[in-house]
């Protein structure tokens, strides 16, 4: 009875984004095991008298769980943690009015089977048997309780690899492996971050502050404040690797407005940029282009940390040392990496997430709306920013499984075989497009001549068990393709884009995505000094050229380490080194051990909470609430009357959308009831903070 109440809070109650007829398989059978396993602690209950009681009582406690969630989930579109839980406080002055607002008539379900099991208790229509059980009619009932979760978890990592350790997103967690095991695993990481924290002390902070201070890089006065007062628009090129660049396929250019920027004189490039993502992919890649310190070891730093951690992050820094309005486009579920609560840590004032967008029918992958139209629809929000602002667009279609509706393909692919090859060629060119008729509109509405565009590969498309059907299209043997060859295809581009300048070049020192905040800073003429940055800035003559690896790996001009095996770049071979070499490769080893070892006390044990830099005042969530963004950008422009900055207020108060161009024929569809995603925001119903 407990299963089909859970089931009918899978299917009415919670949005659990069911993708495919496994995972329906596997949502119908994750509650039985952890239910059969709590329940079933009362076997071993010596009286058999205490039975019933025993076991009514876990079922009533299972339940309870069960309907906070419910109630939770109505308001916040989200599951209940163990800090939430353990923070009921909280908890209960975010939902709005009360909890009985949130009920509904078909809530007396959830209670219903405890009701009926009393009354035939109680009326004898279920007989209580004295006899004594064995202890081995427990054990026997545990071991296949857990045989069953241990396969349950055995096919939920075949159709989401690295599900603990990635965690994605609690609904994930949920859908694969049911509300329990998801309440017990965040008990456990909770419990873990906690006696972390708790016994973390300031002291903690010298050796990290004597690293980077030691490793701090001056600005280049050449290039130190080009930028400053100019917009910054970053756009994340999701899963978009260097070798696109100028890559050719049947003679036709796959990128060639990304490859024509690439080259301009007005944008400085650099063709020797890696990644250096972990498990949080997408996450860590954020993470450190915000605040130049690391993803963590295992896991999301977003997902695991991000709702209680202390960032000191771009968005916080340049809008208290600049005046900076800060904000995020994305057209996914505002709760994928944690991101909803991250982006309030770091100081973003918004986050138009999929829930300001149409994303019904065929406007949205299932990572959320196309590029073509999030690039269109975030006009009506991007005009209404007080200027200077600093925005980020997040792309998803070129994310994996690179498939596009056959309406929104027109480029002629490889021939290799793999079917997520030959696609990534194609959702990498619509990303292209995407990117050319954002450009366009910079241009018309006179934002390209005040902005500086940096434009990023975020990780890999492409992953390394299947580069060597990669190999074949970049005309490679791909019985020549060697880890090393692996190790220097995480090459990602990174551009700077300032439309109007003359001096720009292609960069060929060697860095990393945790040099990229550093570096944005001094263009924009803005000291990195004084925070704990684990980058350097990438035109410094200091710059640091050893580029680490979330796995302790790294490269740099002259060697590539991987798995304690040295590579020479020169030679593409493997060397023994001795002597003088030997020693420099230890000597960097050891600081990329240092390094990441550094970055992870940091953040696992929250020290920046204890680091106070000049000037820098903490950023406080609760200032920040993501609903009705378009209403309180329009508040403030009115507040502001003629000293507003926005680009709708230069134009005369009128709008500025009509001057975007597209070719998406997804613009042509109207609305439909159907939804390749869930389009919820956490914030929009609650009363937490009114903001």
């Amino acid at each position: 009875m407990f299963w089909l109440k859970t089931l009918f809070a899978y299917f009415i109650d919670f949005n659990l984004g069911l993708e495919d007829p496994l995972q329906f398989f596997i949502v119908l059978i994750n509650p039985i095991a952890t239910t059969a396993l709590i329940i079933g602690l009362a076997l071993y209950i010596k009286p058999a008298r205490l039975f019933y009681p025993i076991s009514i009582f876990l079922d009533i406690l299972n339940t309870v769980l069960l309907y906070l969630n419910v109630i939770y989930f109505r308001e916040f579109t989200d599951f209940m943690t163990v800090s939430t839980m353990l923070g009921y406080d909280k908890v209960n002055q975010g939902l709005s009015g009360s909890s009985i607002a949130l009920t509904n008539i078909h809530d007396i379900f959830y209670w219903l089977d405890i009701v009926i099991v009393l009354v035939c208790l109680a009326f004898h229509y279920i007989h209580i048997d004295l006899r004594p059980l064995n202890w081995r009619v427990g054990a026997a009932f545990s071991s296949a309780a857990v045989l069953l979760f241990m396969t349950n978890l055995g096919i939920a990592e075949m159709n989401r690899p690295q599900l603990l350790t990635r965690m994605f997103d609690r609904t994930y967690l949920v859908k694969y492996l049911g509300l329990d095991a998801f309440t017990v695993y965040d008990g456990i990481r909770s419990q873990h971050t906690n006696e972390l924290r708790a016994t973390a002390k300031k002291s903690e902070l010298t050796s990290i502050e004597a690293f980077t201070d030691k490793h701090y890089a001056k600005p280049d006065p050449k290039l130190y404040g080009i930028a400053k007062h100019k917009n910054v628009i970053v756009i994340h090129l999701e899963s978009f690797q260097q070798f696109l660049i100028g890559k050719k396929v049947n003679g036709q250019e796959v990128t060639p407005f990304l490859n024509k920027l690439y080259r301009s004189q007005s944008t400085y490039s650099f063709d020797n940029f890696f990644h250096q993502v972990g498990q949080g992919k997408t996450s860590d890649a954020e993470n450190m282009l915000e605040t130049s310190t690391y993803g963590l070891p295992q896991g999301s730093l977003f997902a695991s940390l991000g709702s209680d951690n202390t960032f000191q992050a771009a968005p916080a820094i340049l809008n208290q040392r600049a005046g900076y309005t800060s904000a995020v486009f994305h057209g996914n579920v505002a709760s994928f990496w944690n991101r909803n609560n991250v982006y309030k840590n770091m100081g973003y004032q918004y986050f138009f997430d999929a829930s300001y967008y149409d994303t019904s029918g065929d406007k949205a992958t299932g990572y959320g709306l196309k590029d073509k139209l999030l690039f269109k629809d975030s006009v009506s929000y991007l005009q209404r920013l007080q200027q200077p602002f600093y925005v980020k667009y997040i792309t998803v279609s070129n994310h994996f499984p690179y498939s596009l509706d056959s309406e929104d393909t027109s480029f002629k692919t490889t021939d290799t075989g793999d079917s997520t090859v030959d696609n990534y060629f194609q959702t990498a060119h619509y990303l292209d497009q995407s990117v050319q008729e954002f450009y366009q509109y910079l241009n018309k509405s006179g934002l390209a001549k005040n902005s500086i565009v940096m434009l990023y590969g975020d990780h890999y498309g492409i992953s390394d068990s299947e580069n060597k059907s990669l190999a074949k299209a970049l005309n490679v043997d791909p019985d020549d393709w060697t880890d090393y060859d692996n190790a220097q295809l995480q090459r990602v581009p990174l551009m700077f884009n300032m439309p109007g300048y003359k001096k720009g070049r292609v960069e060929h020192q060697y860095g990393g995505e945790i040099d990229v905040l550093p570096t944005l800073l001094h263009l924009l003429g803005i000291s990195s000094k004084r925070y704990i940055q684990f980058g350097t800035d990438l035109f410094s003559k200091q710059h640091d050229q050893v580029v680490a690896f979330r796995n302790k790996d790294w490269v740099d001009p002259d060697y590539t380490s991987l798995s304690g095996t040295i590579y020479s770049n020169k030679t593409k071979q493997e060397i023994h080194p001795k002597g003088k070499q030997e020693k420099q490769i230890k000597a960097d080893q050891k600081k990329v051990n240092t390094e990441l070892s550094l970055s992870d006390s940091l953040n696992e044990k929250n020290l920046l909470r204890f680091y106070h830099p000049k000037g820098f005042k903490a950023v406080n969530a609760g200032d920040y609430n993501y609903a009705n963004g378009l209403d309180k950008a329009i508040d403030i422009e009115k507040k502001l009357g003629v000293k507003s900055t926005d680009l709708y207020t230069g134009n005369r108060d009128h709008t500025t959308t009509n001057w975007y161009e597209t070719d998406a024929p997804e613009v042509a569809h109207k609305s439909t009831n159907s939804n390749r995603i869930k389009i919820t925001n956490p914030d929009a119903n609650s009363a937490s903070n009114p903001n």
